[in-house]
């Protein structure tokens, strides 16, 4: 159980939920993404990675954001991108803000962490990877950190169950 499992989140689907429930319990990658964004290719290793882990007790889930303005205009055009073009099957919120005084209050959480360089706040571009462990530690990775990067799948492998 960690402080951000009660943190209410809109699936994309418009269904009211929380972190913790979507959590569930696992290993968590938290990504801001965006369709048109150079880095969506990223999508695929989340894929990947939700499809190698998500029986160990993994979940990737996506977060559309605007803010850089690079995300399609509605959640149905994001979510059949997703699942046309990158097949994506882990959860999604709907569009959300990362940064600012409007920012979700899952990132303004979040955006606390610093990353290996010891920098945090603001959200800097699409795709920056937060891996929540169940017990709510938190490493922060940045938007070029590939999903499938060895110390994203070290930091996963260590937290999930033997």
């Amino acid at each position: 159980m960690s402080e951000l499992d009660d943190i209410a989140v809109t699936t994309i689907k418009g269904e009211q939920t929380t972190f913790g429930k979507l959590a569930d319990g696992r290993v968590t990658l938290v990504v801001n993404v965006a369709s048109r964004c150079g880095l969506a290719p990223q999508y695929e290793q989340l894929e990947e990675l939700q499809r190698t882990y998500g029986e160990r007790g993994f979940t990737v889930i996506g977060f559309p954001s605007n803010q850089f303005l690079q995300e399609l205009g509605s959640e149905e055009k994001i979510e059949e991108y997703c699942s046309a073009t990158w097949g994506v099957t882990f959860p999604m919120s709907e569009r959300v803000k990362v940064n600012g005084r409007h920012a979700h209050p899952l990132y303004k959480e979040l955006t606390g962490v610093p990353d290996a360089e010891g920098k945090s706040g603001r959200i800097t571009w699409n795709f920056e990877k937060f891996v929540v462990s169940p017990t709510g530690e938190v490493r922060r990775f940045s938007p070029r950190t590939k999903p499938d990067d060895p110390e994203i799948v070290q930091t996963i492998e260590g937290w999930l169950p033997a």
